[in-house]
């Protein structure tokens, strides 16, 4: 009986320090669908190299910032800073978020390809996200209804809008549709004649149009020089300094690899 015990006991050890060790191999990110593609990148280019799983979900920033103050990723990707109530929360319970400048990313604002209208001033935008310009016509364009989209109230890319564009604290027009990825919000304006939105600069392609804003276009080199006036960083967040194989996953941005990626991907490396 006491053999079977230690048999038992001997096994169970085993299987305890296979699952830490397993555990130990695994980098975990979760956040924003704007540095989604980077992430998924660098995770695909990371676990062929090294031999390490990263996993990437993404379920916005505002959850990001959620799971890196609950200990459920290693990683919190977000396309806006951390909040002053966030950063409070984490070091109540003595998280202590760092956050990396993994790459910079420029806010296009995009319409329906058959829209004419080729430039709007911060000033017009703003007017059309509070709501008190609504026809196109007002701003140079065809005599049609303005469809105006926002991304969800947990999305960095919503927050980040807010702050550059509409202005801290203001309200968007009620009237606004709400999408809950870059990638919903292309689709809607791709086929949608009267609509706007508002894209990381790695989504837009050919089926929907970009606008300059304050007659810059939204293109690598004027986010780089940061003349394009809706400019932002994108992050990488972790508790603490990073160490070991994290350390080693955040600072694929700076080398040629990881830059090479960011670039192919249409984002912007510092």
């Amino acid at each position: 009986m006491m053999k079977k015990l230690l048999l038992l006991a001997f096994f169970l050890s085993f299987a305890v320090g296979a699952t830490a060790n397993a555990a130990d191999k695994t980098i975990v990110l979760d956040g924003s669908t704007t540095v989604g593609p980077i992430a998924k990148s660098f995770a695909t280019y990371f676990t062929r190299k090294f031999g390490i799983r990263v996993t990437v979900s993404e379920s916005g920033s505002g959850n990001g910032a959620k799971s890196l103050i609950n200990h459920t990723c290693s990683i919190a990707t977000l396309s806006r800073p951390m909040k002053a109530e966030e950063l409070a929360a984490a070091k109540k319970i003595g998280v202590n978020p760092v956050a990396h400048v993994i790459a910079l990313d420029g806010l296009a604002m995009v319409v329906h390809p058959g829209n004419p209208v080729r430039s709007l001033t911060k000033a017009q935008i703003s007017s059309i996200y509070r709501g008190t310009v609504t026809n196109w016509q007002e701003v140079g364009g065809p005599n049609a209804r303005i469809v105006v989209i926002q991304r969800e109230s947990n999305s960095g890319t919503e927050d980040s809008f807010k702050e550059l564009v509409v202005g801290k604290g203001v309200q968007i027009t009620r009237n606004a549709e709400t999408q809950a990825s870059n990638g919903a919000v292309k689709n809607r304006v791709s086929t949608t004649p009267g609509a706007i939105g508002f894209l990381g600069l790695g989504f837009v392609d050919r089926s929907v149009k970009s606008v300059a804003v304050n007659g810059i276009a939204p293109t690598i080199p004027s986010v780089k020089n940061g003349t394009y006036p809706v400019t932002r960083p994108l992050y990488f967040y972790t508790d603490g300094a990073p160490s070991g194989p994290v350390k080693q996953f955040i600072e694929l941005s700076k080398t040629a690899d990881g830059r090479r990626m960011i670039s192919e991907l249409g984002f912007v490396n510092q």
